[in-house]
């Protein structure tokens, strides 16, 4: 079944996201300048093109550290173990409660946070279940 979600991907708020993701991928892919764009590139446009939401309800408490290897792009990796920390947590945070929603709290972040956000997103554990889904290449 191609839609079958994998045991990451149960939370009907990520699934609603993905099918809005994958809508805003074939709306950026459209559009001449997405021609040179990279897989990740065109995801994190996606990402970005998301419609933002309104006031969010308190988030949960961060997540704890998991001993994987970390989600953060590598330029991220040298700053403070609090920016770094909400950066894991918004991740977590978009699996568990929707990217929409994570990325309307990621906006009320510093540009750095939002930029790190998107590109953990587009380049990491998401960017891997649109791939298995065919939604990217």
């Amino acid at each position: 079944m191609p839609d079958q979600l994998s045991r990451e991907f149960e939370h009907e708020v990520l699934e609603a996201d993905i099918k809005a993701l994958a809508q805003e991928i074939g709306r950026q892919r459209e559009k001449p300048e997405s021609g040179a764009m990279s897989e990740q590139e065109l995801l994190k446009q996606a990402i970005r093109g998301l419609p933002p939401l309104g006031a969010q309800a308190e988030p949960p408490a961060p997540p704890k550290q998991s001993s994987s290897a970390s989600p953060l792009p590598d330029y991220a990796q040298s700053a403070s173990p609090e920016v770094r920390l909400e950066i894991e947590y918004l991740v977590d945070f978009a699996f568990h409660q929707g990217i929409a929603k994570a990325d309307a709290e990621a906006r009320k972040s510093s540009d750095f946070i939002l930029d790190a956000f998107h590109d953990a997103l587009s380049r990491g554990k998401l960017y891997t279940e649109l791939k298995k889904r065919g939604i990217l290449k």
